[in-house]
């Protein structure tokens, strides 16, 4: 069997040409790990009308992805530091455990109730299948080395976007919603065993206790950061009492958050790093990164399935020129860096491509056509592939050893952040000018029609007299072209974070010759050893 093994525990080294078929066994375990959770939440999505219909709750429905969308981002951290202080490998399997434990629970959930508790549960294992992935990509193989395998993961990514609503579709109608969730079971028991065997990194022993208290600040602080997100503009009005209060407590939190982690001995977000000028610059073009493709990924569907007339299914398959561009651009960036060490211009070219994508996007009325909307997805894909593992890669680069996980739980934090303000305020914007176009082109009857809310599913919209049906058209495409307008404006300011990260060298292996004889393998080199 092949083993992976990390700094001086590793066996002497096999043949140099068997190094990446090692590497890619322990790479494919880790990919299906995260595909679990990438793939879940779109299964889940499609299968939500047939899951209300038999568990009722409708007015709760919104709860099942809030869930799961607050207990990831609330542990990522925490995963991050757990990882740091105790080994990577056990806290990561404990992981893919409550993971598949949620999945088994959500699908014999009786009541809608249980339902929203178990699926936490699933996504409190899905924050520690993201950013175990992460950082023991980060601790298993040197940034210089890293990019030859970058393109795997956006691969994932985009076979969970097009894949998921088929699957879930397809599952759904011919065994039930509940194999939604039991799905998960086979997949993640093939990581599981796939992990045990062939992962293997140093053991841990940590020293000073778990800070407690700054984890459950800062679970609050983002608690309520992405409920704010969740229900404003929806269940509450921006200036509600709720939501202000929710931004109270997340101010109160943070500042407290803050002021704890500056005293304690073992941080669970050490704000030394933060100090590191290319982290907190790529942490910041990260942010933006998630903010507007998220709001892309959520908007471009909209689009299609009401301006261009596409079905829920073929939107997923309509999406492809901007995923496929993303992983052919990241597999070249990735190669690229590998090969010359050099990664700053990707950060820029891609911040700048996004930008151009997002103006492009911006010009799209009812007149335009699914191949010229293809084109314009494809330059934003590309921009997404210059940027999407290079800031985490950046991220990696800038941080100690000992604290990667740390680290890659921040960068892969503030993405998730970054995507829910940006689904949020791009929501707000798409419903005021959806309901303005609506009152300007057909008047009260018009405002009416979207009182409720700016998107009609299609039953609704071919239920519509003509002349308001013309407007609610008009209407959609105004509200993407404001999104993505402001979407190219904030792009701009990732384009201008980026210039400003240092062409700092990339850490990795040092060569043979260059080794100390008899010394150990530099922090982060992988060396593969063949066991029978």
């Amino acid at each position: 069997m092949s083993e992976v093994r990390n700094g001086s525990e590793a066996k002497p080294e096999a043949p140099e040409g068997r190094k990446p078929r090692s590497i890619r066994v322990v790479l494919f375990a880790l990919m299906i790990a995260i595909l679990l959770a990438m793939l879940d939440n779109m299964i889940v999505g499609t299968a939500m009308p047939t899951i209300v219909g038999e568990l009722g709750g409708l007015e709760h429905l919104s709860w099942v992805v809030t869930a799961y969308t607050l207990a990831t981002a609330a542990s990522t951290p925490i995963w991050g530091k757990l990882g740091d202080m105790y080994g990577r490998k056990g806290i990561f399997l404990t992981s893919i455990v409550i993971f598949l434990a949620g999945s088994v629970l959500s699908g014999m959930a009786g009541t809608m109730g249980q339902l929203i508790g178990f699926r936490a549960i699933q996504g409190l294992g899905a924050g520690g299948l993201m950013v175990g992935v992460m950082a023991i990509i980060g601790e298993l193989i040197p940034p210089r080395e890293r990019g030859r395998y970058q393109g795997m993961m956006v691969s994932v990514m985009a076979v969970a976007t097009i894949g998921g609503p088929l699957v879930g579709g397809t599952v759904t109608d011919h065994l039930g919603w509940r194999w939604s969730f039991y799905l998960n079971l086979p997949l993640g028991v093939v990581a599981f065993a796939m992990v045990t065997a062939v992962l293997h990194l140093p053991k841990k022993k940590a020293e000073g206790r778990i800070d407690y208290l700054g984890a459950a600040l800062l679970t609050v602080g983002i608690t309520s950061l992405v409920l704010i997100t969740t229900w404003g503009g929806s269940e509450y009005p921006w200036v509600s009492a709720e939501i202000v209060g929710l931004g109270g407590t997340a101010v109160a939190a943070i500042l407290a958050f803050l002021v704890v982690e500056r005293r304690v001995a073992q941080p669970v977000l050490p704000l030394h790093i933060f100090r590191n000028r290319n982290f907190t610059l790529i942490t910041v073009v990260g942010f933006l990164a998630g903010f507007v493709m998220f709001g892309a990924i959520i908007f471009l569907p909209l689009f299609q399935q009401t301006v261009q007339g596409a079905s829920a299914t073929n939107s997923g398959l309509l999406l492809l020129p901007m995923l496929l561009a993303m992983t052919v651009v990241s597999l070249f960036a990735g190669r690229a860096t590998t090969k010359t060490g050099k990664y700053k211009i990707y950060p820029i070219v891609g911040g700048a491509l996004m930008t151009l994508g997002l103006f492009l996007l911006a010009q799209m009325d009812t007149e335009t056509s699914r191949l010229t909307s293809g084109v314009y997805m494809a330059v934003l894909g590309a921009g997404m592939g210059f940027l999407m593992q290079i800031t985490m890669l950046v991220a990696q680069n800038s941080v100690e050893m000992k604290d990667m996980g740390v680290g890659s739980s921040s960068a892969t934090l503030f993405r998730t952040l970054g995507g829910s303000f940006g689904v949020a305020i791009f929501g707000a914007i798409f419903n005021n000018q959806v309901s303005a176009t609506m009152s300007a082109r057909a008047g009260e009857h018009g405002a009416q029609a979207t009182a409720g809310t700016a998107q009609l599913d299609p039953k609704s919209l071919a239920q519509l007299p003509a002349g308001i049906k013309d407007a609610y058209l008009h209407a959609v495409a105004n509200g993407t072209q404001h999104i993505f307008l402001w979407g190219a404006a904030i792009s701009v300011i990732a384009v201008a974070a980026a210039w400003f990260v240092e062409e700092v060298p990339l850490r990795g292996a040092a060569k043979p010759a260059e080794r100390p004889e008899g010394g150990d393998a530099p922090a982060g080199e992988v060396a593969v050893s063949e066991t029978v």
